[in-house]
């Protein structure tokens, strides 16, 4: 049989789909494999590339294939689809990756470490506790509104009032509704002891980490921005400048040009979510206060927030600071604030 060059593997739970080539591409042998027939025939191979989607369990088997000796490449979906052939299903998703990954401009995704991947946790974990909290907080707030009790939005009031409403023997609150309550607030209260857990873990990572304490003396960035950029970025040589790994948290303008019609729009949003999330948040508390600094940077923040508005001020200062973050962990530098 022809030695196989490059192996492109559908991942799923417990079905995998193979699809080896040879170095002109052409087709070794296509195979369908169960979760513990996969790791026993990769490490009979000789050392190939071997390319997967980047979803979920993709760094765990990359990983393990890179611990056998083999080059390991995760693609992004986005880039897998252009080279589906016909219908899809596991066969044509497995070509088409082994297709993508021979392109020589094709952008790959780094792998991450177990160290990674649990602080990425940890942040996830307290996200789906935080939209539990709202989530509830809203409830809470609807019930009490059908029966006439309206007050300011606010965790902070939320926490002070709900307890005051229940205990209030004045309002139109049933005894059933009144026991409700009582349960509604312990399990705020629950909510906000998990939430203070998480936060309490992220702190301790936080301190043990040279580079998240480096990141973290830029305005705006924190504990928890720190944290999860050191988990998601990984290798931060794998982006050209601080203007590609803003492009990669879709801080940039989305393009839609043609010809000599150049058409820049709002931002492309592309990128985690949940890193440009925290970006904004920290870049809306330097531009509130900028106004009490008097040194360069917050003074064009200010100046730009007069001449195109907060929102668009906002978004070119969590440019600016990706930009920043980006040289702070490529470089190994110390941030130098400016004057």
């Amino acid at each position: 049989m022809t030695e196989c060059h490059y192996l492109a593997i559908d991942v799923a739970k417990n079905v995998f789909q193979l699809h080896g080539a040879a170095s002109d591409g052409s087709v070794v042998f296509r195979r369908r494999m169960t979760r513990d027939q996969l790791s026993a025939f990769v490490v009979q191979l000789p050392p190939c590339d071997i390319a997967m989607e980047a979803c979920a369990s993709a760094h765990h088997w990359a990983r393990q294939f890179t611990a056998m000796g083999h080059r390991v490449r995760l693609i992004s979906p986005q880039f897998v689809k252009p080279f589906v052939k016909g219908n899809k299903n596991d066969g044509n998703d497995a070509e088409a990756i082994c297709e993508a990954m021979q392109r020589p401009n094709m952008r790959f995704v780094p792998i991450k470490t177990v160290e990674q991947q649990d602080i990425q946790s940890l942040h996830r974990i307290r996200t789906r506790l935080v939209n539990e909290r709202t989530g509830l907080v809203c409830q809470i707030r609807g019930i009490l509104a059908e029966r006439g009790i309206v007050f300011a939005k606010s965790i902070t009031r939320a926490r002070r009032e709900f307890p005051v409403i229940a205990q209030d023997l004045n309002n139109p609150l049933t005894p059933t509704l009144r026991t409700m309550m009582g349960e509604l607030i312990e399990e705020l209260r629950a909510l906000d002891e998990r939430i203070r857990t998480m936060d309490q873990h992220i702190d301790a990572v936080f301190r043990a980490n040279e580079a998240c304490q480096r990141i973290a003396c830029i305005e705006g960035v924190g504990p928890k921005t720190a944290t999860a950029f050191v988990a998601a970025v990984g290798d931060p040589t794998e982006f050209k400048n601080g203007r590609h790994f803003a492009a990669w948290l879709g801080l940039v303008p989305r393009q839609h040009s043609s010809g000599d019609r150049l058409q820049l729009m709002g931002i492309s949003k592309r990128g985690d979510k949940y890193l440009r999330t925290l970006l904004v948040h920290g870049a809306r508390a330097v531009l509130r206060t900028a106004p009490k600094k008097n040194d360069h940077k917050h003074q064009w923040a200010l100046q730009l927030a007069a001449r195109r508005g907060a929102a668009k001020a906002i978004v070119a200062i969590a440019n600016k600071m990706a930009r920043v973050i980006w040289v702070l962990l490529a470089k190994k530098q110390d941030y130098c604030p400016a004057n």
